[in-house]
């Protein structure tokens, strides 16, 4: 018989978002995965979960490069779904860790097509996690969005193109991998006139958190890799 495979969103850093029934799953898991950058072996999902998993258990990490190259990505999603299919195939339930929540900008999304596409019978369980831009509205006070509002939520990994697309249509944006293109970012928002309707959150619930709503604080930040903003084109400003 096949093992199951969980997908388990950790939350977006604060041990304390984990939920119970992630807790108890990482329980009773026979191995663990954690996605790593290929250039080192640390996972900050694993550090999340650490104190909830038995000593015994097996954790491994699943290398993926930090690229767009889709040929180099496409030979790191293949030999990651070998390496899991491996333990599946042996009885094995095993649990691959996410930030946030697995079905939101998630290495898992890409990871469970290549192994369903290998064993298309394989249970799956799917356990949702507190996404990064709900933790950083709560922190900041923020809301997404209230009484008829529409929120949008974009990636700004190739920059912020996107934002003029999306607020025609949005009362709220959020615009999550916000640290690579940051500059290229700031100046599309003061294109748009919308310096001071910006929330700026990094490292939200971890060590060196930062909640800036003041633009010109922004100016010559080089921000965390975890790091968001939450627009918000009409309503109360942030």
């Amino acid at each position: 018989m096949l093992g199951t495979l969980y997908g388990i969103g950790v939350g977006p850093g604060d041990p304390d978002l984990l939920t119970l029934k992630a807790v108890k799953i990482l329980g009773r898991v026979g191995h663990v995965f954690a996605a790593s950058s290929s250039s080192n072996d640390y996972s900050l999902a694993l550090d999340i979960v650490r104190d909830h998993l038995p000593r015994e258990v097996p954790v491994s990490f699943l290398d993926f490069p930090m690229t767009f190259n889709k040929d180099r990505l496409e030979e790191a999603w293949r030999a990651n779904c070998e390496t899991v299919v491996q333990r599946l195939e042996a009885g094995v339930h095993v649990a691959f860790l996410t930030l946030g929540d697995p079905m939101t900008f998630s290495t898992f999304i890409y990871l469970l097509r290549k192994i369903r596409s290998r064993l298309p019978q394989v249970p799956v369980e799917i356990v949702p996690g507190i996404t990064s831009y709900q933790a950083a509205a709560a922190c900041a006070a923020v809301p997404l969005s209230e009484a008829e509002e529409t929120l949008t939520v974009i990636s700004g990994a190739k920059g912020g193109e996107r934002l003029p697309e999306v607020l025609p249509f949005s009362d709220n944006v959020v615009l999550m991998k916000a640290y690579k293109h940051f500059p290229q970012i700031l100046q599309k928002i003061r294109d748009l006139g919308l310096q001071d309707r910006v929330c700026f959150v990094s490292r939200c619930g971890l060590d060196g958190q930062v909640v800036e709503k003041d633009f010109a604080a922004l100016e010559g930040l080089k921000p965390h890799y975890l790091s968001l903003l939450i627009v918000k084109k009409t309503g109360t400003p942030p």
